[in-house]
């Protein structure tokens, strides 16, 4: 699989000065949390869930999430629990491309349930989303996750979400991260990413956003986000993939503020698609997407299929951000200094700027570099046209 390989290679060397790299379920888990990308919740209770899982990954869909916890009713727990077993059979019946899969559960114990059951199709599943992650409940699944591996022989990989009230409490919240941090670092091989919560966030103070904001102007969230990164997204090798909050809208809501989407970049064919993205509130995660990375998170919650393109397209590193990457990690530079860009519109600074360097690196193996005259415009107008 590889970002942007629903659309023609011929499309593909028109936009990118370097390509979205191959890899696959195997690929070593620095590359895939790097690579998770948008990552699509689907309930778990879906009766064509195995057709779903495929039209996905033809769209560009890289990783999903099949959910038997908060998109279900508890009375359909057992259920969607057999459900995924058929899916999984079924799945493995056909000769297609699938993404990475998880499966978000409510409880330790269904983990290793649910791999006995799934038997040979276990080798489509790449993990499990562990909810509600602290460090005491964390060790309780990630035990389990490491038994139900031993047991199947088959690498799972997790992914804590944090969202408890203990996290967001002020009170408690830096004991919670702390003990989440040793939870994780124990098992640190094990942890793709960690995903944040946010609608658990806000439902503890009875809040909820609307479509023209992004989770950054709840100021309660943004400190909570701004902790976690603190603790558990450093770069100095200790840090972990932080994923960005979901965005919960999808259609045509009433408007107390103008659209947050500039015209110039669309000029042209373009303006359709601008006026598109309004329509759908997707100017609104438009600006959450640039604000998770300029906070330090990567990749995306989603809950609708048009939230997938804009995360990966907005993923993609400028063919600027690679030129300044490519300068300040020249061997030549080791020594640190400054330097002026090759675009002569800013001051590299290369011990200050080598770890942002390093990770754009990362970005662009995954996510591949734009060519210098392509923009955001035309990676989402082709991604949408395949």
């Amino acid at each position: 699989m590889r970002h942007f390989g629903h659309i023609s290679p011929a499309v593909r060397d028109s936009l990118f000065f370097r390509e979205p790299c191959e890899f696959d379920a195997r690929s070593s888990s620095r590359m895939l949390s790097m690579a998770l990308g948008a990552t699509l919740y689907s309930p778990a209770t879906r009766p064509r869930l195995a057709d779903d899982v495929i039209k996905q990954a033809g769209l560009g869909v890289i990783s999903m999430v099949l959910c038997l916890e908060d998109s279900i009713d508890d009375s359909e727990v057992a259920g969607a629990e057999s459900n995924l077993v058929r899916q999984f059979a079924d799945l493995e019946t056909r000769d297609a491309k699938v993404p990475l899969l998880f499966i978000r559960v409510r409880e330790p114990e269904q983990i290793s349930d649910l791999v006995r059951r799934l038997g040979s199709s276990v080798r489509f599943l790449s993990g499990f989303v562990l909810p509600k992650f602290t460090e005491e409940r964390g060790e309780l699944f990630l035990e389990a996750l490491a038994a139900a591996e031993a047991d199947s022989g088959h690498r799972l990989f997790a992914m804590p979400v944090l969202e408890s009230p203990e996290l967001l409490h002020l009170e408690t919240r830096s004991e919670t991260l702390r003990g989440i941090a040793r939870a994780v670092d124990k098992h640190r091989e094990r942890i793709l990413a960690l995903r944040l919560g946010v609608t658990d966030f806000c439902s503890a103070y009875g809040l909820r956003r609307a479509p023209d904001m992004t989770a950054y102007d709840v100021q309660i969230v943004g400190a909570v986000i701004g902790d976690v990164v603190n603790v558990l997204g450093r770069a100095d090798g200790t840090g972990f993939t932080i994923t960005g909050p979901v965005w919960e809208y999808f259609r045509l809501q009433e408007r107390m503020f103008k659209p947050q989407l500039r015209r110039s970049p669309f000029m042209g064919q373009a303006e359709e698609l601008r006026t598109t993205l309004i329509e759908h509130d997707l100017d609104g995660l438009l600006r959450e997407i640039e604000l998770d990375r300029a906070n330090g998170l990567l990749g995306k919650t989603c809950i609708h299929p048009s939230h997938v393109l804009p995360v990966h397209a907005l993923s993609v590193v400028s063919h600027e951000e690679y030129s300044d990457a490519q300068d300040i990690l020249r061997p030549e530079r080791g020594g640190g200094g400054v330097l002026r860009s090759a675009y002569t519109n800013k001051m590299n600074e290369v011990k200050p700027h080598r770890a942002w360097a390093e990770r754009t690196l990362q970005r662009a193996e995954v996510f591949g570099v734009a060519r210098e005259d392509v923009g955001f415009v035309e990676l989402l107008a082709a991604g949408l046209a395949g």
